[in-house]
């Protein structure tokens, strides 16, 4: 580099660095506009929140149909720009999907996993006629829950969706690592005889967090299912008491008394238990 052209630079600096600036900013700005990706919003009365959780506060709402700007993705939600000058977070579930209903609640932003007990050479309890397997009933039902809360716009997870195995400490994390916003798991008691047990039974073991869940979920089973109705008990099961997550347990009747089995294995009981979820769920988080 010559002399006179290192001076040139020099008495220029103040010139060359305002046009460096302006070509790096030119760059930038280009690279966000043609880089960002749109989505369309699914649901009516979308929340938008200040933060990638259910826990953090409203600022806005979107409804079907609109175009926003993806920004960041952190644990399942989407920071976006809306209306031009607007930001927050809205659940990435709730984007480029199809739904039969338009109006949204905040089950919606929700993350629910369901846990449907036993499975692959982990039978579970069986009924009188040895066939039937409890692990065969609690996925029939998880998976009509599952559709029942898909239909709200929830997000949902299940811990098993075909009859394989999966241990207790691996059901219990999935929650944990996508800190779902409640964790059901689905059983059926059995009694050391037959016929000799009855009713669906609604257990938690953190009063903290899933007491509530568990009084609600157990309200609309007793409304909706006709067995004799255990209540709301504490249960020292795994599954739940890992979870720090909003967690229950519910025994849906006992599988070796006719009476209750003749209930479990229709589809209409199992119909019954996704609307009572549900219903609760919805409860919970408004």
């Amino acid at each position: 580099m010559t002399t006179k052209f290192r001076n040139l630079i020099k008495q220029n600096r103040l010139q060359l660095s305002i046009i460096l600036i302006f070509l790096i900013a030119t760059f930038f700005l280009t690279y966000t506009l043609f880089s960002d990706k749109t989505v369309r919003v699914s649901l009516d009365n979308v929340v938008v929140r200040t933060g990638p959780a259910l826990s953090y506060s409203k600022s806005g709402i979107v409804n079907s149909g609109k175009r926003v700007t993806v920004l960041k993705k952190k644990s399942g939600w989407l920071r976006v720009r809306y209306n031009d000058d607007h930001f927050g977070w809205i659940p990435s579930w709730l984007t480029n999907r199809k739904f039969n209903f338009s109006k949204a609640t905040n089950l919606s932003e929700a993350t629910i996993v369901l846990d449907p007990g036993h499975g692959g050479n982990d039978s579970g309890a069986l009924g009188i006629n040895q066939k039937h397997e409890e692990k065969t009933y609690t996925l029939k039902t998880a998976k009509l829950v599952q559709k029942s809360l898909e239909a709200k716009g929830a997000r949902v997870l299940m811990t098993r969706s075909t009859d394989e195995y999966v241990s207790l400490a691996a059901r219990a994390t999935m929650a944990n690592k996508h800190k779902a916003n409640a964790f059901i798991s689905f059983h059926y008691d059995s009694a050391p005889e037959n016929n000799s047990g009855s009713g669906d039974t609604t257990y938690y073991y953190h009063k903290k967090t899933s007491l509530r869940l568990a009084e609600l979920v157990n309200s609309q089973l007793k409304s909706k299912i006709s067995l004799n109705n255990r209540g709301v008990q504490f249960g020292d099961f795994e599954v739940i008491r890992d979870n720090t997550q909003p967690a229950l347990l519910i025994e849906g009747g006992y599988i070796n008394t006719s009476n209750d089995f003749k209930q479990i294995s229709s589809y209409h009981y199992r119909k019954q238990v996704a609307s009572a979820v549900t219903v609760a769920l919805t409860q919970f988080f408004e």
